[in-house]
């Protein structure tokens, strides 16, 4: 068996491995031998290989070397889902489903196409399909005035009027004074806080707030119910608050933001403009960041014996915020157009 100087030295580590798998050490070890001189009955002797193994080594390492040592690549097992089966699976999944269903499971798209449920996420995954997950996006505006509307608004945001205070308002309503119905399990090492899945209502609290945009501070008062008179007198506060200055008011189109009563106090309030945000475009008033912000800091998970008390820890928390976070948003859109 002729072998070349580098042929050796491969076969020799090789031999010697403790990492690599015992096959291919013994099927160097044959070659080793054979190059050696050996006898075929003292290498089958040595490896303990069949004269047909050990005879089947010698000639594939004749033919490619010492990559003919390797396993031969072997002819992987038919697929066994068609492609007419595939693109089932796909349409499926892009389908509204019959039924009363809104949505798709794969556990159901693999029983109408007769294929396991594991094939259908491997078909989806591929494709890059995902019909059990559900993202919203803020869809057109339907206003013929959206333009002008949005530029005004962000124009009192970029640059405000001399002089004037930029205030977005707006009401957070209904907002669950819910109790639990066992008491609650602090946080601790390996468990997060734990409340019941059973609750107890005792009421709701609605909360009024305006944000001034350019010092992030946030007027606020708590109200039984969402009224034209409980905006209105929102309104009469915030012109009393911010006294010799001028007041641009961000609001959304609710019924109650264009009552009569609303109009006919704004027709004698020079220093009062009230500017509304295109249709279905809410998301232009600032105060519905701080909203977030609140839901996540005080409504989550809390627990609450009465709405006075859920009333009283807003109002606590407003206050906290003005003294230790309040400050302007930063804005950080590049103008780039966005991808739907």
């Amino acid at each position: 068996m002729e072998v070349t100087e580098e042929q050796r030295k491969e076969l020799t580590v090789m031999s010697r491995s403790l990492k690599l798998e015992s096959r291919y050490v013994v099927r160097s070890k044959v070659i080793m031998l054979s190059s050696e001189g050996k006898t075929l009955d003292s290498i089958i002797q040595a490896t303990g290989l069949s004269r047909k193994v050990v005879n089947k080594w010698r000639q594939r390492f004749k033919l490619f070397g010492v990559a003919g040592l390797k396993d031969a690549q072997r002819p992987g097992k038919a697929p066994s889902i068609s492609p007419e089966q595939k693109t089932m699976v796909i349409q499926k999944a892009c389908s509204k489903p019959a039924g009363g269903y809104t949505n798709w499971s794969q556990s159901r798209i693999a029983k109408e196409i007769g294929i396991s449920q594991s094939r259908v996420f491997q078909i989806l995954k591929e494709a890059d399909l995902k019909p059990h997950k559900i993202e919203y996006w803020c869809g057109k505006s339907p206003d013929p005035e959206f333009e002008s509307k949005m530029v005004n608004i962000v124009g009192l945001y970029m640059k405000p009027p001399e002089n004037a205070i930029v205030l977005c308002v707006d009401e957070k309503t209904q907002i669950q004074a819910l109790d639990r119905t066992q008491p609650e399990l602090p946080l601790k090492a390996g468990n997060p806080k734990r409340l019941t899945a059973t609750y107890k209502r005792n009421g709701t609290v609605s909360l009024i707030a305006a944000l001034a945009v350019h010092t992030g501070e946030v007027t606020a008062t708590t109200m039984k119910s969402n009224n034209a008179a409980n905006f209105l007198s929102f309104l009469k506060r915030l012109d009393r608050s911010y006294r010799n200055k001028k007041l641009h008011i961000i609001a959304d189109n609710l019924s109650v933001h264009k009552d009569k009563a609303v109009k006919e106090w704004l027709s004698h309030k020079r220093k009062v403009k009230l500017h509304f945000t295109p249709t279905y475009s809410s998301w232009l008033n600032q105060v519905e960041i701080w909203f977030n912000i609140l839901t996540k800091d005080v409504v989550k998970g809390g627990i609450w014996k009465s709405s006075d008390q859920l009333a009283d820890q807003l109002m606590e928390y407003v206050d906290t915020y003005n003294k230790t976070r309040a400050k302007p948003f930063e804005w950080t859109y590049t103008g780039s157009p966005l991808k739907i």
